[in-house]
């Protein structure tokens, strides 16, 4: 593989490319900090390899020959493209940055981040964009090794394995409380069983993570609407008698805006936590780790408490 290339010194293709741009040795030898002797004894190594005179004098310029006019785009494209992808990135400045993070999201992540984050980044990261995307599973390992997003936002539950090329980063601890309509007067654990469930299954899932947790307990609960999106849900509650698990993050919100009521649940369950997943060897790392700094930040100003508060 490249047997041209291991035979050319690659450093004659720059002399190649600013003689044919100023169509003068000197000029040439000035732009590349040479002599004119260095340039032209360049130039001939250049003609020896690839059988060609490139380049004859005509007055004061060196006019191309037809193999040269041929050659020069593809060696200066070439040539852009290596200095654009060899220069060392330089070290991210939010203020100036104009990025985008592609991030995996699902309503209720989005929800509990983003209208803080968003309000945060006003001064400190003006130019910043992002473009959150829903994905079918969860976690998010396959477009993070890929690449295809910077960061996910997840949770998990204790004891979950961790993937060795992903970063975790806690981001709060959360659990689950009970959404019902206004008529609902108590909860006990009967009547949650006896009750029509709305659960919100984001990746499709099979089962929501308090349907694994009851199983556990020997219970099962009557599930009668599945859905990957929490916005409808509270609506869907409030003009029903169906009940639906929530996050305590957003339960007071949507209380007041879908008019429902909030229960304890009637049973023990193990909190959650929502966290960042990145991959080790990102592009982007600097950035993300600075974007995960303020995200952090952000959610611990808005709810109050982080998981060491919690603890």
């Amino acid at each position: 593989m490249h047997h041209v290339l291991r035979r050319l010194d690659l450093n004659l293709l720059p002399v190649f490319d600013a003689v044919f741009r100023h169509r003068s040795v000197r000029l040439a030898a000035i732009e590349l900090s040479l002599s004119t002797s260095a340039l032209s004894h360049a130039l001939s190594r250049l003609r020896e390899f690839l059988k060609d005179p490139l380049f004859y004098r005509d007055g004061h310029k060196m006019c191309p020959s037809v193999y040269a006019c041929e050659l020069a785009p593809f060696i200066a494209e070439t040539l852009a493209s290596l200095n654009k992808h060899l220069c060392p990135a330089e070290p991210f400045n939010p203020m100036l940055n104009d990025g985008c993070f592609k991030i995996a999201v699902t309503d209720y992540t989005a929800f509990c981040v983003f209208p803080g984050l968003m309000k945060a980044l006003n001064a400190s990261a003006p130019n910043l964009r992002f473009e959150l995307c829903h994905l079918p599973h969860n976690p998010a390992l396959t477009e993070l090794l890929a690449g295809e997003v910077d960061l996910a936002l997840s949770f998990s539950e204790p004891g979950d394995d961790k993937h060795p090329e992903m970063e975790e980063t806690d981001l709060f601890s959360d659990e689950f409380v009970v959404a019902s309509n206004m008529q609902r007067t108590s909860l006990t654990l009967e009547a949650y069983l006896a009750a029509g469930h709305l659960v919100v299954t984001p990746w499709n899932e099979k089962q929501g993570l308090l349907d694994s947790h009851l199983e556990r307990l020997g219970l099962k609960r009557n599930i009668v609407i599945k859905t990957p999106s929490m916005l409808s849900s509270p609506f869907i509650v409030a003009e029903s008698d169906l009940l639906m698990a929530i996050p305590t993050f957003v339960a007071d919100k949507f209380a007041q805006i879908a008019g429902v009521k909030i229960f304890d649940l009637p049973f023990k369950a193990p909190r959650f936590t929502v966290k960042i997943y990145s991959h080790k060897r990102s592009g982007k790392r600097e950035a993300a780790d600075w974007l995960k700094t303020i995200m952090v930040s952000n959610v611990k100003n808005c709810q109050g408490r982080t998981l060491s508060d919690i603890a």
